[in-house]
């Protein structure tokens, strides 16, 4: 099964090299970072050190992963800690936010034998931790070859996941079994991968780091700058679009043109930040044909800025500086239907929240703040109506304040009482670290099963 599964692998690499090509053109979206996706690392290992790799994927992955790292360099002293991104995206945030503390900032290897080997090699680390369900079958069983402990952490597996998990289950089940543990984020994402063959001695629930991640410090200079240079003064409303998709950008756009033409005395302005970087000329485009007047980030101050209906922030890592200046956040990635994005980086500050229905990445937050009434969640509409529903439910919390308050004190009491899984999760890599190596290949390698408390 390994064999056909690097065929396929380097077959989809060989069938996608012209739209590579095409892309890194445009914007070295692939290039980037090429010769470390191939496994060439500088030097890393140490004698006298040992090495810990944590792999994030993205944006979301990096910034949940903030307070762990916090609490790995501090707790672990004697290692040293390397993180591995798979976007260039995550790249940049893994390296604004933990450059300076860290061995090294790398592009995750293609999962080929050959390439895991090599950064293996170049690494030697004492233990593997990959965030959420990065689930890379040589990787996996190449740690396990040289007796590497890994473990998923704040493992998640969504109800479509899992559906093509299970087509393919004994090979999943081949590769979860070379995992030391799995620490999940709910007993739903436990329930679903011991369904996947993971045998329960080696799954534990440790909660959501995200929790814990929304809460972490933001750039009060970043936020009073934002403030002052658009006049960002509480004298308006802001309504904050992030993480937004095509065509989420159009829809948002839309419902700020009916919130102004339904309440005409409302003086509303609209921050939208698309989630990934090679889109924002895009949305350039679609401001410039709004009717509607704006400004970006990036470009260089000017008199509109502190009265124009838009601000486009077309940077990237500065969107939680935002949050503190916002009446209202729509999280984007929800009406288009991807899954969704973070909900408690805005819940976290006491924002009011509005999300589309599409939010199956993050079922359990949703639930937990829907259950508590700490959110306003859309239907499932046709796009040419999502405009309308979403004006209306903007314009529904813009006209009440203390409806608007009292949702974001109820979902900032949701992320109070949730936190904790960092100690955790840090508890279990304790355990990891401290256990030997079994000498017996064919053995499962360690693994600890605690009672965790969400």
């Amino acid at each position: 099964m390994y064999f056909f599964y690097s065929l396929l692998l380097t077959f989809g690499f060989i069938a996608l090299t012209p739209k590579f090509a095409i892309d890194a053109l445009r914007s070295r979206k692939y290039i980037t970072g090429l010769r470390q996706r191939l496994g060439k690392l500088p030097p890393i290992a140490s004698e006298d050190q040992p090495l810990v790799w944590l792999h994030c994927v993205s944006v979301g992955e990096t910034e949940a992963a903030r307070p762990l790292v916090r609490a790995l360099l501090e707790k672990f002293p004697s290692y040293r800690l390397v993180i591995s991104t798979t976007t260039v995206t995550g790249q940049r945030v893994a390296q604004n936010a933990f450059g300076r503390d860290l061995a090294a900032v790398f592009y995750f290897p293609i999962d080929w034998a050959w390439t895991v080997r090599r950064v293996l090699r170049t690494l030697q680390p004492a233990a593997v931790l990959i965030m959420e369900t990065e689930l890379w079958p040589n990787l996996l069983r190449e740690c396990r070859t040289r007796r590497i402990p890994v473990a998923l952490v704040n493992g998640r597996i969504s109800i479509r996941s899992f559906r093509r998990y299970k087509l393919i289950l004994p090979f999943i089940s081949r590769v979860l079994n070379n995992l030391s543990i799995a620490l999940m984020q709910s007993e739903e994402d436990a329930s679903r991968i011991r369904d996947l063959g993971l045998s329960d001695q080696r799954v534990v629930v440790t909660g959501n780091l995200k929790f814990d991640s929304a809460e972490s410090a933001i750039d009060d200079e970043a936020t009073a700058n934002i403030r002052v240079r658009f006049g960002f003064d509480r004298t308006q409303t802001l309504i904050v679009a992030a993480s937004t998709h095509e065509p989420e950008e159009l829809i948002v756009i839309d419902a700020l043109k009916l919130i102004k033409k339904s309440e005409p005395g409302r003086n509303a302005r609209l921050l939208i930040a698309p989630r990934h970087p090679e889109r924002f000329g895009e949305v350039t485009s679609i401001l410039e044909r709004s009717g509607l007047s704006w400004s970006r980030w990036s470009a260089e101050p000017g008199a509109r800025d502190t009265t124009c209906d838009v601000v486009l922030l077309d940077t990237i890592g500065e969107l939680r500086a935002v949050y503190p200046l916002a009446d209202v956040a729509f999280v984007g990635g929800s009406i288009a239907p991807h899954g969704g994005h973070n909900l408690l980086e805005p819940a976290a500050r006491g924002i009011c929240v509005v999300t589309g229905a599409h939010t199956e990445n993050f079922a359990a937050v949703t639930k937990a703040l829907l259950d508590e009434n700490a959110i306003v969640q859309l239907p499932d509409v046709p796009m040419s109506e999502a405009p309308a529903k979403l004006a209306f439910a903007l314009n529904e919390v813009l006209s009440e304040k203390a409806r608007r308050q009292e949702l974001g004190q109820r979902g900032l009491a949701v992320c109070n009482r949730n936190r904790g899984a960092t100690e955790r999760t840090l508890q279990m890599i304790s355990n990891i670290l401290a256990a030997p190596p079994t000498a017996d290949e064919s053995l499962p390698l360690p693994a600890f099963h605690v009672s965790a408390t969400k």
